[in-house]
């Protein structure tokens, strides 16, 4: 098996937690040879506890070294690294969200097809053993009527303060300006100039709720028509009501409920005689299983309920594999740049519809 040497850029918490954790236990699949972050403290202190040779602060540092691939873990938007990264000829890995408009969406795509390298997004919950056992389930159903998300959401510290998280606060004056000024740049080429509440949706979109949206798309197609969105609980809360070409609705509800400590994330598939259920944990976990729940009637008419056992290798560590097998082999991936686009344009389309206060047709 052949080894990529690997350089992540960004290394606050999706790095500590999981990716670099995870890396660790990839060795035939990924050296890390680099890490990359704008905080010096910081960089050379994660490089130090992950045992990586080489600690920059610079991400063009990082693309000039020998790396084949790269992770990018830093705050959005990533759009100039991704495109950097794909122009320096290295397989590149984005975390979610890969971008907000649809400018920079078609800008990451092309330069993904003129490298000729992989491009995947981190959308974990695919690659996830109970998303994979459910998605065959309701490919199996005649047809599906319903479907609901709930998102149930406490604030982060909760679970990452479970974790020996390192924080330094020596960034120098002004680096982050560049990073302002295209995220608002991104915001108005996505939505125009909007009022700071569905601005607020966006973002809440594009960064929590991407896992939803990403997750319908892969389970069920895309909707044709945001039926309508609304922002509740003072801005803590938004229902989309979403519709399907075969006349389904899906009711999608993220709320955030910042002091309790337990996580809730689920996506419910409902057909006539079948009903399907995966419920995830927090991203910022390691070691809790997804878990699927199916109920039915057989066809001798004997209800059923069935809570399968399902791998227990996690989703993070399930995607950076599919992302070493797409380098090595020229798998298609299952998540690629050019797949995001999707998600990025309804998400668009939710917070249009928001806005104007009326329901939206999908081409």
């Amino acid at each position: 098996m052949k080894s990529i040497r690997l350089g992540i850029i960004g290394c606050g918490a999706i790095a500590q937690v999981q990716h670099l954790p995870n890396l660790a236990g990839l060795q035939e699949e990924f050296e890390v040879t680099v890490v990359c972050d704008c905080s010096p403290a910081l960089v050379e202190s994660v490089a130090k506890t992950f045992h990586v040779p080489n600690a920059v602060t610079d991400y063009r540092q990082l693309l000039a070294s020998d790396v084949e691939a790269v992770i990018l873990c830093h705050t959005d938007p990533k759009t100039e690294v991704a495109i950097a990264a794909f122009d320096a000829g290295k397989h590149v890995f984005i975390e979610k969200p890969m971008c907000f408009s649809l400018q920079e969406t078609d800008a990451i795509i092309a330069a993904a097809e003129r490298s000729g390298k992989v491009g995947q997004v981190g959308y974990m919950k695919v690659y996830d053993p109970a998303f994979e056992f459910a998605k065959r389930e309701v490919d199996s159903m005649e047809d599906y009527r319903f479907v609901q998300v709930n998102h149930l959401h406490p604030n982060n510290s909760l679970h990452l303060n479970q974790f020996r998280l390192q924080r330094f606060d020596d960034i120098p004056p002004g680096a982050m300006d560049g990073v302002h000024t295209a995220r608002r740049s991104a915001l108005r080429d996505a939505i125009g100039d909007a009022s700071p509440e569905a601005e607020g949706v966006f973002f809440l979109l594009s960064g929590s709720m991407i896992h939803d949206i990403y997750g319908l798309r892969v389970m069920l197609g895309s909707p044709n028509v945001v039926v309508s969105a609304e922002v509740w609980s003072g801005g803590r809360a938004v229902t989309i009501i979403l519709g399907y070409p075969n006349g389904a609705r899906c009711v999608a509800t993220w709320v955030d409920l910042p002091d309790l400590w337990d996580f809730k994330e689920t996506l419910e598939v409902y057909g006539d005689n079948k009903r399907v259920i995966v419920s995830y944990p927090t991203g910022f976990a390691r070691g809790i299983l997804s878990t699927v729940t199916v109920q039915g009637i057989d066809a001798d008419g004997t209800t059923f309920r069935k809570e399968p056992a399902v791998a227990w290798e996690s989703a993070f560590v399930r995607e950076l594999r599919h992302f070493h097998k797409s380098i090595t082999n020229g798998t298609t991936s299952r998540t690629s740049v050019a797949s995001a686009r999707d998600d990025i344009a309804l998400i668009i389309d939710i917070v249009k519809s928001y806005i104007a206060r009326e329901s939206i047709t999908r081409t």
